[in-house]
């Protein structure tokens, strides 16, 4: 009797520390992103929270992600934001030439 309690106990202890340590793992690799500023943190979450529920190699992947940057992103924005500049300026002057006639 007293042995079949104490295998519950053992048991349910052993359930809650399982239970713990996916709820602690799921969201790292998407904690991980957002504190490194990744812009792609929430699709890294999602990656996290499947490999966990999957017991993949999906969670590994997201961790490595997470860790990685896009390449070449700060030189595109730049590149767009000369761009829409120099566009909206030509939309300014075809509107303001379009008025006069």
């Amino acid at each position: 009797m007293f042995l079949d309690i104490f295998a519950l106990i053992v048991m349910l202890v052993l359930l809650g520390v399982g239970i713990g340590l996916v709820v602690y793992v799921g969201p790292l690799p998407g904690n991980i992103a957002k504190e490194r500023g990744h812009p792609q943190a929430d699709a890294i979450r999602v990656l996290g929270w499947i490999g966990v529920i999957t017991f993949g190699t999906s969670w590994l992947v997201a961790l490595v992600w997470a860790y990685l940057r896009p390449i070449g992103k700060a030189g595109e924005e730049q590149q767009l934001a000369a761009r829409i500049a120099t566009l909206e300026e030509q939309v300014q002057k075809l509107t303001a030439g379009g008025s006069d006639s």
